[in-house]
C-alpha cells in the first residue's frame, strides 16, 4: 500500500495508504503520458502495451521461456543431477564462456563492470524507471500522429498510477494481462462468442476479447471508471475492427440483485441488451477482482444469479494473483484473499442445485505470452 505525492511527477515519493499496481513499475521501454485529470483529480496516464500477434513470435517467446525453465530446473533439482554431473555441466559452461571471451590471438577480453548506474541503465541491465511525460493541451494529437506506425500492434490504455482501494479498477493489473494472453492463445475458442466481463476496470481484457468475440459486455461500477473504460474502448477500435467485434461498457453492481435499467443513468442496460446477454452469452470472465472477502462473496452471488438465467451452458474464466503478506494473527506469511476465494469456489462446486452444475478446473499457465509484462509464479 503506497501513496504517490505529486510533488515531482518524474520522481514520485511513496508514503502510505494508497494502492499501486506493479505493472507500471515493470514496463520496460514504456512511456507513461499524463493526458488529464479525472473527475476526482487523479492524474490519468496513457500507456502503450505491445501485442505479439504473430504465431511465430508467440512460439519463440514460449521456447525461450521453456529453455529458461529447463536451465533453472537443472540447477535447482539436486535429485536429478549428481554432484559430479553438475560440476561437469558448470565446467563445460565455464569453458564455453571463456572461449567466447577470447579474441583472435587467444587473449582474454575482460568485460568490465559499468562504473555508474547510468551505464547500467544505458545497457538495459536494470529495469526502466517510470518517468511520466506530461503533455500540454493539444499535444495528444501530435503524439498520436508521430506514433501511429510504431504502435499499430499496441493496446492504448488510459489509467491511473496509484489510487485509494475503492478505485483500484482504474489501474492495470497483471492478472488482466494473463487472461488477455489466454484469449490471444485460444483465439478460436472465443471466436464469435458473446461474452460478459465482471469488474472490467480499464477494459484491457474486454478489448483483447473484442478482437475475436462477436460482442463483449464490459461491466463495472462508478461513472468515472466506466467513462475511462469507454474511452479505452474508443482508443482501440482499430484492433476490434479486425475481428468485427463490439465492446459495450455497462454498469453492473454485484451488491445489487438487478441490472441497472434506469434510462437516465449512464451505462444502464436496455431490456434488449439484457435479453441478448441471457440468450447468447457463453463466456464470463473476471481478472484480479479477489482482494476483498465481501466483494468475493458478492461476485459469486452475481455469478450464480446470472448463470441461472442463461439459455446456454457457460464457461467462466477467473484470473488472479496470489498476494502474500505477513499477518500478526497467523504469525506467518498467508494469502487470505486467495484462501477465501478457493473456499467460496468449493462451496459453489458443492452446491446442490437441480437446475445447474458447477465444475472448477485449473488452467496451466504455460501458454504463450502475447503482452509484454512480468509473468510471476503467483499468477
Amino acid at each position: 500500500m503506497v501513496d504517490v505525492t505529486e510533488k515531482e511527477m518524474d520522481n514520485p515519493t511513496f508514503k502510505s495508504d494508497t494502492v499501486l499496481s506493479d505493472v507500471h513499475l515493470h514496463c520496460p521501454n514504456k512511456r507513461h503520458l499524463m493526458v488529464r485529470l479525472n473527475a476526482v483529480g487523479q492524474p490519468v496516464f496513457l500507456s502503450y502495451f505491445t501485442l505479439l500477434w504473430n504465431t511465430e513470435d508467440l512460439a519463440s517467446e514460449k521456447r525461450k521461456r521453456e529453455a529458461t525453465t529447463e536451465r533453472e530446473h537443472q540447477y535447482r533439482s539436486g535429485d536429478e543431477l549428481c554432484d559430479e554431473d553438475r560440476n561437469n555441466l558448470k565446467e563445460r559452461e565455464l569453458n564455453s564462456e571463456v572461449e567466447a571471451l577470447l579474441d583472435d590471438d587467444g587473449d582474454l577480453e575482460v568485460v568490465r563492470r559499468p562504473r555508474s548506474a547510468s551505464d547500467l541503465e544505458a545497457e538495459d541491465l536494470l529495469r526502466d524507471r517510470v518517468c511520466p511525460v506530461i503533455l500540454m493541451k493539444g499535444e495528444e494529437d501530435a503524439f498520436e500522429d508521430k506514433q501511429k506506425c510504431t504502435y499499430s500492434d499496441a493496446v492504448k490504455i488510459e489509467h491511473t498510477m496509484a489510487t485509494p482501494l475503492e478505485d483500484v479498477g482504474k489501474q492495470v493489473w497483471r492478472a488482466a494481462f494473463l487472461l488477455a494472453d489466454y484469449i490471444v492463445f485460444k483465439r478460436d475458442t472465443f471466436r464469435c462468442c458473446s461474452v460478459l466481463e465482471l469488474g472490467g476496470g480499464t477494459g484491457i481484457t474486454s478489448i483483447i476479447m473484442g478482437t475475436v468475440a462477436k460482442r463483449v459486455y464490459c461491466t463495472d461500477v462508478g461513472e468515472d471508471l466506466l467513462a475511462m473504460c469507454e474511452q479505452n474502448v474508443a482508443l482501440n477500435k482499430h484492433l476490434m475492427e479486425l475481428g468485427r467485434g463490439e465492446v459495450k461498457v455497462k454498469e453492473l453492481d454485484w451488491l445489487k440483485d438487478e441490472f441497472c435499467t434506469d434510462p437516465e443513468a449512464p451505462y444502464s442496460w436496455s431490456e434488449e441488451e439484457i435479453a441478448d446477454l441471457h440468450d447468447h452469452c457463453t463466456v464470463i470472465m473476471a481478472a484480479d477482482v479477489f482482494y476483498d472477502d465481501d466483494l468475493t462473496d458478492a461476485l459469486f452471488r452475481t455469478l450464480y444469479r446470472i448463470t441461472h438465467n442463461l439459455r446456454n451452458s457457460c464457461t467462466v474464466y477467473l484470473a488472479l494473483e496470489k498476494r502474500l503478506k505477513f499477518t500478526l494473527r497467523h504469525m506467518d506469511v498467508t494469502c487470505e484473499a486467495y484462501s477465501h476465494f478457493r473456499n467460496t469456489l468449493n462451496d459453489l462446486e458443492n452446491l446442490q442445485d437441480s437446475k445447474i452444475k458447477y465444475t472448477a478446473e485449473p488452467i496451466k499457465v504455460d501458454f504463450c505470452q502475447a503482452l509484454i509484462y512480468e509473468r510471476i509464479e503467483q499468477l
